[in-house]
């Protein structure tokens, strides 16, 4: 697992700003949301003026019995999985710019404007994005940047790990994952723990202890 620290993704958003993947990456990035999900959410798993995304499906890239491969939505494998996620005003910035945008390509292109249930993510004519071109996309720019060997999903271990490192609340973090259980959270970011607890003491100190020097022990 490799993670990016908050100047790797302050330098990563800066060379993304001009790759029609911008809005998609950054919503992982905020959100920590999986590929699969990203690729299969629709204008009305979003509720713009609520802030907050409806994770309810996953797209799949599948090889049929005619040997032809296709793309199929399925509903999450899991309860956790299917989940409400809170998005912050610099997300819904980013999402309402990016309909903008694909409202005006389309319309450009003579398109009809994304409907609500049409995908967020996807080409000028509405139909699904491939996860190879996602993730290649992806691995272009962070070699581009310097961050070689952060793979997608590391924006989903980087979102969880940098909530953590703030003190965020693990089970907060496991609801925006999707996590079966807490446990699965903190044993995957267990290389955050020692931070916290560290942090933990310290507060505590602050909590309890009037706000005066400690008195020396020396005689």
């Amino acid at each position: 697992m490799h993670v990016m620290s908050e100047t790797d993704l302050h330098l990563f958003l800066e060379y993304a700003k001009d790759s029609p993947y911008y809005t998609l990456f950054y919503t992982g990035l905020f959100t920590g949301m999986r590929r699969a999900e990203l690729l299969a959410l629709r204008w009305s798993d979003i509720d713009l003026e609520l802030c907050q995304i409806y994770v309810n499906r996953s797209m799949q890239y599948i090889r049929g019995d005619d040997k032809k491969n296709r793309i199929i939505f399925r509903e999450p494998k899991t309860a956790k999985s299917r989940r409400l996620i809170a998005l912050s005003p610099s997300t819904v910035i980013a999402l309402r710019e990016h309909r903008v945008k694909d409202t005006d390509l389309r319309q450009s292109l003579g398109y009809a404007p994304p409907s609500d249930d049409d995908l967020v993510f996807s080409h000028y004519d509405g139909s699904p994005l491939l996860p190879s071109s996602v993730t290649h996309a992806w691995i272009k720019l962070v070699r581009r940047c310097g961050l070689h060997g952060i793979r997608l999903h590391d924006a989903r271990h980087t979102h969880a790990s940098l909530l953590l490192k703030q003190g965020v609340h693990p089970k907060i973090v496991q609801e925006r994952l999707g996590h079966g259980s807490i446990q699965i959270t903190l044993d995957t970011y267990s290389h955050v723990a020692p931070g916290l607890q560290q942090a933990a003491a310290n507060k505590f100190d602050d909590i309890v202890l009037p706000k005066v020097a400690p008195v020396s022990q020396e005689r």
